[in-house]
């Protein structure tokens, strides 16, 4: 491995090992999911997984099970009584519903969403009074907003500019888009102090 060493195209991998190596972007992973013959439905870290049993021969051309219930989320009627489920999830219909009790302010930020998730058998009107909590947090000076476990985009510019404070969100950016494309262990781009070598070439 070389510092200048870069991803393939995605076309080009054929095994695990190599799949394993890259961070892959989520149009990647699609397009992964659709030369293999899987379903290219679901979050990242889902899609990632499908890929590498698919490389390793461990899977079935059947797509993935829809989620019993998410389809009740996005059409059901909601008011600020309708109790949480293990299903809910984060559609545009549910969103407009806290758009409308909250006002344009709202935001379906990641604390919120695992607050809700973490709340089965709350109402939604418990969660507007916990959105309303969670972002009064960010008049504390020392708050932080936290970033979900699957975002390694926001996680790695959170960590560049935590160890270089001097650093412009654009210039934190430029670091993320060459460093994406090196090599990744599992996948997972992790920021290094040599890291600071990609703005030396812009």
């Amino acid at each position: 491995m070389t510092l200048d060493e870069t991803r393939p195209p995605a076309n080009r991998v054929r095994t695990r090992a190599e799949f394993d190596r890259w961070y892959w972007p989520l149009e990647l992973l699609q397009e992964f999911c659709s030369r293999l013959g899987v379903s290219r439905s679901g979050r990242k870290h889902e899609l990632r997984e499908r890929v590498a049993l698919a490389l390793d021969g461990k899977t079935t051309n059947k797509p993935a099970l829809k989620k019993p219930g998410k389809a009740r989320w996005n059409k059901k009627a909601l008011t600020l009584n309708t109790v949480i489920t293990e299903d809910v999830s984060f559609g545009p219909h549910v969103r407009g519903f806290f758009k409308e009790q909250i006002g344009s302010r709202f935001v379906c930020h990641s604390d919120f969403m695992a607050w809700v998730r973490g709340n089965t058998g709350a109402t939604l009107g418990d969660a507007v009074d916990a959105w309303r909590v969670l972002e009064a947090r960010k008049n504390d000076p020392g708050f932080r907003r936290e970033i979900a476990d699957g975002n390694n985009f926001l996680q790695y510019l959170r960590d560049l500019r935590d160890a270089n404070p001097q650093l412009s969100l654009d210039a934190a950016k430029r670091c993320w888009d060459a460093k994406k494309i090196r090599p990744a262990t599992h996948g997972k781009v992790i920021y290094e102090a040599a890291d600071l070598r990609f703005l030396d070439r812009a």
